[in-house]
């Protein structure tokens, strides 16, 4: 390992919570029930039932990982120390490559929001500018903001939900619709693989692991806490949507929940439904930004990307270089691509991520196991599953993305042997 400064431990379970709710509970939960309502009907309530699964699979390797390395890097790490230097790098590549797209995707989709038509890009930029400059300043003011974000963005969906429900009626027929199973296994798969990218956050809480205090015992009780109450969440959206919308509406909507809300007779309250995915979109933006830094930190700390990279600002205590060079790269995505795709390009390379953090938990010795294996061995299998639900295009610029990747470390290799 490196002997780059460390960073501080500033951290409780309160704080890292909620950067885990504030990573889930973002732009997701107002778009992703809209696609897998159109892959599974009624059948996106099974869809989110294996998602959620698979998250808790995913969050227990991560939970029992994150606390024998409580370190910055989250699963490249865990991959070098449990299965080899090329897993942990595939790992890292993957969560760096991928949730860079997945950044830019929530600039942009905070942009639909708050921005007049025509301004959407400039805004989507000032705001990676203005939360890379909050990340910049320390930690402490990343959790600080993003507690403020997520409750606001709770309260936003407790008025959202209270107006649809105190309208003119729900129709609980409308839940199942044709039936659960109406369009096969292979839909409520690909819905599960839609709704699984909304439960993906809670990584966030194990890649700032150097961040936390008390890391073996705040690190897993703060991924299940910031779990649980996300599942209980996205249930009561779902069923809400499905019961006034019906799967059709739900699936023929680009805005599901302010239209159940306007359906009511507190159509007042749909401009809350707008603010409150703004403010989602800048609170997972925000934990992004930091995530990624301090993945990129511990990949250069291990000269897997430039050493530079690894700097840690003498007053901040943030990977600061790696923040300010991953706001640029944000920015330039921003401003160049069409991102409608985004999500499917980055969810080959978060799901091989987990991929690898299951088999690094599977090979754990029995002092660090904390859950049993077949949770690894289940959640390894169902990355595998839910990969082969994406579309061939996210699939083909997923391996494409690898082996750039691959090209590049054995280049660096090369280099460094010379």
């Amino acid at each position: 390992m490196s002997n780059s400064p460390a960073l501080a431990r500033r951290l409780g379970t309160f704080d890292a919570s909620l950067i885990g709710l504030g990573s889930m509970i973002g732009a997701g939960v107002f778009a992703a029930f809209t696609p897998a309502a159109a892959a599974a009907g009624s059948g996106l309530l099974a869809g989110l039932v294996v998602a959620a699964f698979v998250a808790f699979c995913n969050a227990t390797s991560s939970a029992q990982l994150a606390a024998a390395y409580p370190t910055s890097g989250g699963t490249y790490i865990y991959g070098r120390e449990r299965l080899g230097s090329w897993p942990g790098f595939l790992a890292g590549w993957g969560f760096v490559i991928g949730k860079t797209a997945s950044a830019a995707a929530m600039a942009m989709t905070f942009a639909a929001y708050a921005a007049p038509q025509g301004w959407e890009r400039p805004v989507a930029i000032a705001a990676v500018v203005i939360l890379t400059a909050v990340n910049y300043h320390g930690v402490t003011r990343t959790a600080g903001l993003t507690r403020i974000l997520v409750l606001a963005v709770l309260a936003a969906l407790a008025i959202a939900i209270a107006a649809t429900w105190g309208g003119s009626g729900p129709d609980f027929g409308n839940i199942v619709g044709e039936g659960l199973l109406a369009h096969g296994w292979y839909g409520i798969l690909q819905s599960a693989g839609l709704l699984f990218f909304a439960f993906a956050g809670y990584a966030r809480i194990a890649t700032m692991g150097e961040e936390v205090r008390e890391p073996r015992r705040t690190i897993p009780r703060a991924i299940s806490i910031a779990l649980g109450i996300t599942i209980i969440i996205y249930v009561v959206i779902a069923v809400t949507l499905l019961a006034v919308l019906g799967p059709a509406g739900v699936a023929d909507s680009p805005t599901p929940l302010a239209d159940a809300v306007s359906a009511g007779s507190l159509a007042w309250a749909a401009p809350v439904v707008r603010i409150g995915a703004a403010v989602a979109s800048l609170g997972a933006l925000l934990a992004l930004i930091a995530g990624l830094g301090r993945t990129s930190l511990a990949m250069a700390r291990e000269h897997d990307l430039p050493h530079w990279l690894a700097a840690v600002h003498p007053k901040y205590k943030v990977p600061h270089h790696a923040e300010l060079t991953l706001g640029v790269l944000i920015c330039l995505v921003i401003a160049v691509a069409d991102l409608r795709g985004a999500i499917g390009f980055s969810s080959f390379g978060v799901l091989l991520y987990y991929l690898v953090a299951n088999i690094a938990a599977f090979t754990q010795p029995a002092e660090d196991r904390r859950y049993p294996k077949f949770l690894q061995v289940a959640g390894a299998a169902a990355c595998v599953a839910l990969v082969a639900t994406l579309p061939p295009l996210s699939v083909g610029l997923g391996v494409l993305m690898f082996a750039v990747g691959g090209v590049f470390r054995l280049l660096r290799l090369r280099m460094r042997q010379a």
